[in-house]
């Protein structure tokens, strides 16, 4: 058994700057099946930075306070998650989650199994300039910043 407060989780903000406070709870509290992130969004920020999907993990987000709006899927359909509701995403779901709102947006980004995702199994959506369109990007984490890869013809960016 292992407890632990908010106030003793390090504040650890996505390498691309698209918000302020992420607390990685499972880090803290050592899970091996379960992640576990609280999140504080303000106006314009979101989870993640980009749609994407996690081929080896479901990821469920519980809002707390304010309302998050998911961009889900590659079509652009949106769905709007308020106060003590929650969205599941199964794996290879695209997704990414914004707060579009004037209020602030607190809540947690639950994803099993494991504590963390495998690397090699997330895609994330973005413009290549090779392509001269959005495709399908692989995603590397090297020194604190975000590498990637097009799936189409192998830019990297």
């Amino acid at each position: 058994m292992k407890k632990v407060g908010l106030s003793d989780v390090q504040n650890v903000p996505n390498p691309l700057q698209v918000h302020d406070v992420r607390k990685p709870i499972s880090m803290v509290l050592g899970t091996t099946d379960f992640a576990m992130n609280y999140f504080e969004l303000d106006t314009g920020d979101s989870f993640s930075g980009g749609i994407h999907t996690h081929h080896d993990q479901e990821e469920v987000f519980f809002i707390m306070e304010g309302t998050a709006t998911f961009e889900v899927g590659r079509d652009g359909n949106e769905v709007e998650v308020g106060p003590r509701e929650a969205i599941r995403f199964a794996p290879g779901e695209y997704q990414c989650g914004h707060n579009r709102n004037e209020e602030l947006l607190a809540g947690l980004a639950l994803g099993a199994p494991g504590a963390m995702h495998d690397w090699d199994a997330l895609e994330s959506i973005v413009y290549c300039p090779e392509c001269e369109e959005e495709t399908s990007h692989g995603v590397a984490l090297e020194s604190g910043q975000f590498d990637l890869t097009c799936n189409e013809c192998e830019y990297e960016h």
